[in-house]
């Protein structure tokens, strides 16, 4: 199977369009439809069923589509790897949240204790980490959430504080109990996240639910929790890494809730320690020693 035809295999699956994507990619449309063919015919399976309105995958093009990416994006690493050899850089992927507001303090302090690692943070969903990890894509990922697969190594490694910010003009304390603050108007996640999930958890205890607490607004992004509460609509909560720079500006306020515990663990999953390099061993060994409250 060439790769490249697989590329094409995928871009063509997503504009559903041939001629779109012979022109995005400067060839004609012949020859692009020649690589699919010759894709069709190594797989013994027709991929599309072309029309006059485009093309739509096969039951066939689905299941190839459903691994394309993985197959591109480990050939990549593996072009990476390969044009990389004497590099000590060592890939991390994370949760969005955990990448965008707690890894970046946490690996500088790796860098500062240990200057010869060399990193490259990206952001993915808990599938897609674990996914990588196992695929080789990345030695390192940081979920919220344990490892399902049994050939990966799961540990809690940071303890993440979550609060609640509320606007200034709300004057609320910085330490409350959570039925003080129901009758407050929230913001909250669309997705299904692990402060979610807590806070759920916390109202089922006290024989509330979600559908009882006044919600304005369901929101794709902790930046836009954050944009919502700064301008006074509501509260929500958030990682306390996540609002540091805001709290400092007073721009917000920050509170805890004193009778029950939203924290939650962030989990370092890798592969066994004898399918790892002596950099990601070395990596795994020191970010440890950091302690589980390192932007604190």
């Amino acid at each position: 199977m060439h790769i490249e035809s697989l590329k094409y295999f995928q871009e063509i699956a997503e504009l559903k369009s041939i001629s779109k994507v012979a022109k995005n990619s400067h060839i004609s449309q012949p020859a692009l439809s020649q690589q699919i063919q010759k894709l069709e015919d190594s797989l013994g399976k027709e991929l599309f069923i072309r029309s006059n309105r485009g093309v739509k995958l096969t039951e066939s093009g689905e299941i190839v589509l459903k691994y394309a990416d993985n197959i591109i994006r480990t050939h990549n690493k593996m072009l990476s790897d390969l044009n990389d050899q004497e590099s000590r850089e060592i890939k991390i992927e994370g949760e969005y949240t955990i990448a965008t507001y707690c890894l970046p303090c946490a690996i500088l302090n790796m860098k500062f204790k240990f200057p010869n690692h060399q990193y490259n943070l990206t952001a993915a969903s808990s599938d897609k980490i674990e996914q990588d990890v196992l695929s080789d894509i990345c030695e390192i990922g940081f979920t919220t959430h344990p490892a399902g697969a049994e050939n990966l190594h799961s540990e809690e490694v940071i303890k993440e504080k979550v609060v609640l910010i509320s606007p200034p003009a709300f004057d609320l304390p910085e330490k409350v109990k959570i039925e003080e603050i129901l009758d407050h108007k929230f913001v909250i996640l669309k997705e299904n996240c692990i402060i979610k999930e807590n806070f759920k958890e916390v109202l089922a205890e006290i024989g509330r639910n979600l559908s009882e607490i006044e919600i304005i607004s369901r929101l794709d992004s902790t930046e836009a929790l954050k944009t919502l509460v700064r301008k006074g609509y509501g509260v929500a909560f958030v990682p306390y890494n996540s609002v540091r720079d805001e709290f400092s500006a007073k721009e917000i306020n920050v509170s805890r809730i004193t009778d029950y515990d939203l924290d939650y663990d962030i989990y370092m999953i890798n592969k066994k320690a004898e399918h790892l390099s002596e950099d990601v061993r070395d990596f795994i060994a020191n970010f440890k020693k950091l302690g589980k409250h390192i932007c604190y």
